[in-house]
């Protein structure tokens, strides 16, 4: 195809095949005079502020160029050394994503170190195993109260040192084995020898290990993924083969370089934006900034005006749910809302929108779409999304607005992408074609039963190869052979690779559809399949995306393992109703609980999944359902760090809703029999 010839002969000096330490000391002597990184004032209280760079002004965005941050990476890699850190030793960084995040990470991989990670919102017990299991000698940890939570286990480790990212407080001042990281600088400013320094790079090979990322361990322990040098550097050509400037692409599709600016929010934890908010955006020269947090979106997107972000799924839910509830303040603010996103969805689908339809998204923007465009900063480009599937209609309507989501498909053992809708030719709907040197085959004897799904193409159980591809779990043989396969089952490859007979095929355990124009479409997990007691095999995660642009709908889980039927649990979204309610004289509950048990919630919900249940065939259609007053989220440890659903920790919850489902289903099957 000539998509994929113009991606592999793209010529670029941010393309290479060097461990990732040479990578961001070429990058910074390209783009010494350009900005590099953006923080925030009066969110932390940094130790490296007013030592390696000026404290920001409170609640404003402060810069360093790539120049400033190389010396910082320089010198805390020298002292990080200084610590007693050899190459190969293993260092976990616990802690939010923020700029000395990013910092740490390069100076520890340019200091010959393993860099093993450990979410924020990880517990005692949780931060020892991610910390025991890789053999840490030491750990970055963001503040006092993540220093206490590996301190509560330190006597189960075999720690050297725990560096703190901000003060912690005068209490740790003399406390042996604890620095800050503006102490660890200050010995690297010291110690720090230019020689010495290119010597630590050049002992490093591409081939050798350089993170343990562990995954999520919703359906067992975390097993600990062994990522390369390659595996990253490669899939960091991979996604600028696709989204660099290349010279085919027309002048209106936008690209990443050296003028991008990211705001990063997503957990550095976590492989997705380790590799593309991070590692492939700082090769490309680009500005990373980072927000304050989630819930501070829209002042830091105002405040940095970038022209993209990577996110996931349920954060462009969320964006389109603040959206339209600012819409619903008036009568009239609502029906103009409703109407532009019905003329953006149109004119997105038209091949030819026409003169009334362009006047309508003339319209539309002036009224809609600028403020909502606005609101992000004025400058947004395009808008990735990973990690989770997202609604297709929600995906139309985002394009309509001018704010284009690019969705793309990929797994920490694939370091992580396997496939992205290329800028020049999107297709919503679908994960993109593979990138380039990724092969990609199915497993057919795993197929859900749904004529909903694209017959156009090959379906089953994704089978990946290439050199993105990881070698193995940490310590964990049998796993790891598990994992891979010498065959295809009843497919055969696509996509383009250098070497097509090397290696092994990695199990995605994810099933999808490759189409003839070898764009993909994702269904679901293997293991999240619900396979029916008529043996139908059903998959949620179309059902439940479908729920997405639903306002009186804020969470669906598909329910029915082994049942008849296929049930869900639901949270209301408790504003919206409440609104309705209000309009309709109805005067609903305060307390949450006694809400969802209320007859007209009952019946707008209801409502609402007959509406969805018209998208699906009847073995998939929701035939019973129970309302939940709590929000599934990481806080109550039934959303992943990346907010995917934790399916066993949601069900365990609400056992007993689950079997009232279908309790209540059979006493329905006795009356009509």
């Amino acid at each position: 195809m000539e998509r994929q010839h113009a991606e592999r002969d793209f010529s670029s000096e941010v393309l290479g095949m060097e461990p990732i330490g040479r990578l961001f000391d070429a990058t910074v002597e390209r783009n010494a005079t350009g900005t590099a990184q953006q923080y925030k004032g009066g969110v932390y209280d940094r130790s490296l502020a007013g030592t390696a760079f000026e404290p920001a002004p409170t609640g404003e965005y402060a810069s360093l160029t790539y120049e400033e941050m190389g010396d910082i990476v320089r010198s805390l890699a020298a002292g990080f050394r200084s610590l007693g850190i050899d190459a190969g030793d293993r260092v976990g960084i616990f802690s939010d994503t923020r700029m000395e995040w990013a910092q740490s990470d390069f100076a520890l991989l340019s200091a010959g170190a393993v860099v093993t990670t450990v979410y924020k919102s990880s517990s005692p017990d949780q931060a020892r195993y991610l910390l025991d299991d890789p053999g840490a000698s030491g750990v970055v940890v963001e503040n006092e109260d993540l220093l206490e939570r590996v301190l509560e286990v330190e006597d189960e480790l075999d720690l050297e040192f725990i560096v703190s990212i901000d003060d912690p407080g005068d209490e740790y001042a003399d406390r042996e084995g604890v620095y800050t990281l503006a102490e660890v600088y200050e010995q690297g400013v010291a110690a720090y020898d230019p020689e010495t320094y290119d010597e630590w790079l050049e002992a490093v090979d591409v081939d050798d290990l350089a993170s343990i990322i562990y995954t999520s361990g919703t359906t067992g322990q975390p097993k600990g993924v062994k990522l390369t040098h390659r595996n990253f550097r490669t899939n960091v050509n991979q996604i600028y083969r696709r989204y660099g400037p290349r010279d085919d692409k027309p002048d209106d599709v936008p690209a990443i370089d050296s003028e991008s600016r990211l705001v990063s929010y997503l957990p550095l934890a976590h492989v997705f934006e380790r590799t593309c908010g991070h590692f492939m955006m700082f090769a490309a020269g680009s500005t990373v900034a980072y927000a304050e947090s989630v819930d501070t979106l829209q002042e830091d997107f105002s405040l940095v005006g970038p022209t993209g972000a990577t996110s996931v799924p349920r954060v462009y839910e969320k964006i389109y749910d603040a959206i339209r509830e600012q819409a619903s303040e008036s009568p009239l603010k609502e029906r103009i809302f409703e109407w532009a996103t019905d003329v953006g969805r149109d004119y997105h689908r038209a091949d030819n929108p026409g003169a009334i339809l362009e006047l309508k998204r003339t319209i539309a923007d002036k009224l809609v779409f600028s403020q909502v465009k606005e609101a992000l900063g004025g400058n947004v480009e395009f808008l990735v999304s990973g990690g989770g599937t997202l609604s297709a209609d929600l995906c139309t309507l985002y394009h309509g607005m001018g704010l284009p989501i690019f969705e793309g498909y990929g797994l920490t053992e694939t370091a992580p992408v396997v496939s992205t809708n290329p800028p020049e030719n999107a297709k919503i709907g679908t994960i993109g074609p593979p990138v380039v040197d990724c092969e990609v085959a199915v497993d057919e004897t795993v197929i859900p039963d749904s004529e909903t799904i694209d017959t156009l193409g090959e379906t089953g159980e994704l089978l990946v190869k290439g050199p993105n591809v990881f070698e193995g779990y940490w310590e964990k043989p049998r796993a790891t052979d598990e994992a891979f396969t010498d065959d295809v089952p009843g497919s055969d490859a696509t996509g383009e690779s250098e070497d097509s007979s090397s290696g092994r095929w990695f199990r995605t355990g994810d099933i999808v559809t490759i189409r003839p124009d070898d764009y993909m479409v994702f269904h679901e997990r293997s293991k999240q399949l619900v396979v029916l007691s008529t043996g139908k095999n059903v998959a949620p995660a179309p059902i439940e995306d479908a729920f997405a642009a639903i306002d009186v709908v804020e969470q669906c889980l598909v329910v029915g393992n082994g049942e008849k039927f296929v049930g869900a649990l639901i949270v209301p979204n408790f504003e919206p109703l409440r609104r309705l309610a209000d309009e309709e004289g109805i005067d609903l509950p305060a307390d949450p609980e006694a809400v969802c048990e209320h007859d007209w919630v009952g019946d707008r919900v209801e409502a609402a999944v007959a509406e969805v249940n018209e998208r699906f065939e009847a073995h998939e259609t929701i035939k019973e359902f129970r309302l939940v007053p709590v929000e599934f989220t990481e806080d109550n440890d039934m959303l992943t760090p990346t907010m995917k659903k934790k399916r066993r920790v949601i069900l365990d919850a609400y056992e007993d809703q689950v079997a009232d489902i279908y309790d209540e289903g059979e006493t329905r099957e006795k009356q009509t029999a």
